[in-house]
């Protein structure tokens, strides 16, 4: 294939083409280097040219190109994944769908955007409305919203609203299919399943349409336990209660606070903890149930406050994991569906005592309270 020409071929018609070695490999990458196998699997892949889209017809015109001259294509959005869906197996061009940055509509409970648009530029804005978006990943600061809805599934907020599969989570989806002539195929409700966490493969997204959630006044905490079973008993029953409206609960069992920097002054080693996101309106109720459960909170704070604070966001989900690492970059980690077993975790916790440290999230599945696990693991090798 004759890079220099498809690439002058594009800058012909406008696009942005980027053949510069560095480049083309930190846009043919994400994070699956949190896992040692996937780094040995995904070694030297990288894309040919990375193409950089500024609108629909762009886009366009870059699929029109792969398809005429039969080349690979992939889409990436910020690379905030952890699995490879950015990273090109056999070459060709990347088309890099991040300067797709407008909100086309903000109105209350609702969002139409373009794929580019970060995370947290809408929820801010969302804010200021009243609103905020029902669904963030920890990495919302710098994940667009396209890049959440290809390639992610959940986050803060699973507890209440469940997965991007649930119904409502996302209302339509814009694609392009990959034709010689590409079709532009609105795809509404039940329609837009299929293209939801499918990388980009079965459909090219060029807006997004996202329901908001009328904005809460939250209050961050943090609640200590002795041992991970009363850690994880407590999360389970704050997570169940119909009068405590909870954004975030998170199991933390030791040691990986101790991996959290920004919170090394409230951790006691031997400590579990369970970080919680509650509304501020049932502050009440909530710390009388931590009391009622022997838990200590160790931690508050007001994130809607003035002034500098940590983002108790940026230690869940798959910021524990980038945090720990950070630390001792041996550790990877797993996901498992313990669902509502407890004794299969403890039984697991007495197996794996020295290989395995329990991160557990609580979200629902198809309507019903369950623990996620993303537990860290030492890693030894692939068999292991």
């Amino acid at each position: 294939m004759d890079w220099s020409a498809i690439a002058a071929s594009l800058t012909a018609q406008g696009l942005e083409v980027i053949q510069d070695p560095q480049q083309r490999q930190k846009l043919s990458s994400d994070y699956a280097h949190f896992s040692p196998i996937l780094v040995e699997q995904l070694q030297g892949k990288q894309a040919d040219l990375v193409v950089l889209a500024r609108s629909e017809p762009e886009a366009i015109a870059v699929i029109r190109c792969c398809v005429a001259n039969q080349m690979p294509l992939t889409v990436r959005g910020a690379g905030t994944g952890n699995y490879g869906q950015c990273v090109p197996l056999q070459g060709g061009v990347v088309l890099d769908l991040s300067p797709m940055q407008r909100i086309i509509s903000l109105e209350p409970g609702r969002a139409v955007v373009e794929p580019g648009v970060k995370l947290g530029k809408l929820e801010q804005q969302a804010k200021q409305m009243g609103w905020e978006l029902r669904l963030l990943p920890s990495t919302y600061q710098t994940a667009t919203v396209g890049g959440f809805v290809s390639g992610g599934s959940t986050g803060i907020g699973a507890v209440n609203y469940g997965t991007l599969f649930d119904p409502g989570n996302v209302q339509s989806l814009t694609v392009l299919t990959m034709e010689a002539e590409p079709q532009r195929l609105v795809l509404a409700g039940e329609a837009a399943q299929p293209v939801i966490h499918g990388y980009g493969t079965n459909g090219i997204i060029t807006e997004i349409t996202l329901p908001l959630a009328p904005a809460l006044p939250w209050q961050e905490a943090i609640v200590s336990f002795a041992d991970l079973s009363a850690a994880i008993a407590f999360a389970q029953n704050l997570a169940n209660q119909d009068g405590i409206v909870s954004k975030e609960i998170s199991i933390q069992g030791h040691p990986i606070p101790q991996y959290f920097s920004g919170l090394k002054n409230y951790y006691r080693p031997g400590d579990h903890w369970v970080m919680v996101i509650v509304s501020a309106l049932d502050w009440l109720a909530f710390t009388e149930l931590a009391k009622a459960n022997k838990g200590q909170i160790v931690f508050e704070q007001n994130p809607q406050a003035p002034g500098k604070k940590v983002n108790l966001i940026e230690f869940n989900w798959n910021h524990t994991t980038l945090l720990a690492r950070a630390m001792d970059s041996s550790l990877t980690y797993l996901q498992v569906f313990f669902y509502q077993d407890l004794e299969q975790i403890l039984t697991l916790e007495k197996l794996f005592q020295d290989e395995i440290m329990f991160h557990i999230e609580m979200m629902r599945i198809q309507g019903v309270m369950c623990l996620a696990g993303f537990p860290l693991v030492k890693f030894t090798n692939g068999d292991r």
